[in-house]
Order: C-alpha cells, then structure tokens, then sequence
C-alpha cells in the first residue's frame, strides 16, 4: 500500500470527507462498488486508511457485469489480491435487458436503477451495512446541472443516503477529489481501469453538461468551484458543512 505514487491529496480528501459527513464507524463492513478508474481510486484509498484510521471496518470490493461487451478484470483481481480484498464478480444481464429486451430511448436513468439494486444485494449477501461508490467532485456538480437543466428541480446525490428497505447507508467518500486528480493518480500508478462496455459512452446527457462546464470555465475557471461551494452552503440532501 505504500507503493503507490501521489496518494496522499486523495487520501487526505477522502480522509475529510469521511470526517466531515461521519461516512465510517466501528465494525463497518463496506462493499466498494468497483466498475473504472474512480471506484478503483476509492478502494486503494480506503484500503490505506484502514491501517491508520482510528476506527477499525472492513472491506469487499464487487464488480457487476452488464452482460454486453467483453470484461477483462484480470488487472483489478491482481490489485485486490496484492491489496487483501476480497473480490467479488457478479455476472448480470443488465445491458441486455437495457439496450434489447427494453429498447430505452434514455436507458441510462433504467440502467443505474438495475445496477443499483443488484449492488445493493450482493453487498447484502456479502453481510455489509454500507456501500462506498466512486462520485467525485465533478459528478456532484454535473448531477446538480443535470436536475436542473432537464428535470427543472435542484437535486444532487449525498454524501450519506440511508436505504431504509434495504437496510444499507451508501456513503461517497471521493466527493471532495477532482476528476483530473483521480486521472493523475490512475497515470501515475499505471492502473488499468475496467473497460466501460455501454453503449451510449460518451453520448449522454451527463456527457453534454461535462463539455457545457468545459466551455463555462474557459471564461470563468472557478465555475466548479462555485457551484461546488454552493452545494456545500445549501442544505440539499444533507449537505451544509
């Protein structure tokens, strides 16, 4: 774990957040969503703190599959092994049932929704009371953006979300960390992200508002910046700190 190169802003950033949003307590077990180069970022991280950090969890790193495309996860079982996390793949029929039995026009939104409740119950399976997924930064902005541009409501994720029927917390300890910061530590430390096999990559809204933010910071580099303020002063879904 002492290996990898440019790890302490990213440790420190997840390290405040957990704080900040008290995302870890004693005896937790946390299922670490692993899916690219964001989750992998996260696992290596929460792995490190668990050899400092005044409170004592445990981890299990999972992968869906969507059923489309070809997986190759030989670089993340290497990791976890290296690590000493326990890995678990889950074979799913997402993407099939998405791209071709559904044929959605916005399949993202049906997608997360699936992919979400299948997390949910191998994290359950697996006997873990929450689950860290890999949202940064820049998704909390675009999140916001995406609400309000297209569903006309001010809504981003939180930091911490309680789901009562499931009886899990899922927690977003990367969401002080930068995209351009978690790419750095991927190309520093050589890692080989999971291959993103959807369909529509690169072809979203969510894809629109990131080239849209592109353009705002050319004339005002502390849009992200602002906006990220703003949400942190607001009182939207349990922020304000």
């Amino acid at each position: 774990m002492e290996g990898f190169l440019n790890q302490k802003r990213i440790l420190g950033q997840v390290r405040k957040a957990i704080e900040d949003f008290n995302m870890i307590e004693d005896g937790d077990k946390i299922a670490v969503g692993v899916s690219g180069k964001d989750s992998i970022t996260l696992l290596i991280a929460l792995r490190r703190l668990q050899t400092f950090l005044d409170k004592k969890f445990f981890l299990e790193a999972v992968t869906l599959t969507l059923g489309i495309g070809e997986y190759n996860l030989n670089y993340v079982k290497n990791l976890c092994e290296n690590i000493g996390v326990n890995y678990t793949i889950k074979e799913t029929l997402i993407g099939k049932i998405v791209f071709e039995e559904k044929s959605e026009e916005n399949p993202c939104s049906l997608c997360a929704n699936m992919r979400r409740g299948a997390l949910n119950n191998v994290a359950k399976e697996l006997g873990c009371n929450k689950i860290a997924l890999g949202h940064h930064s820049d998704d909390v902005i675009e999140t916001l953006m995406l609400s309000t541009l297209f569903e006309g409501r001010i809504y981003t994720f939180s930091p911490v979300t309680y789901l009562s029927r499931k009886e899990l917390y899922v927690i977003r300890p990367l969401l002080y960390a930068k995209e351009n910061e978690i790419k750095g530590f991927i190309n520093a430390n050589n890692i080989i992200p999971i291959k993103n096999t959807c369909k529509v990559d690169g072809k979203t809204k969510r894809e629109y508002i990131k080239n849209l933010l592109k353009e705002i910071c050319k004339e005002n580099k502390y849009t992200k910046e602002n906006i990220f303020g703003a949400i942190k002063r607001s009182s939207i879904d349990g922020w304000n700190v």
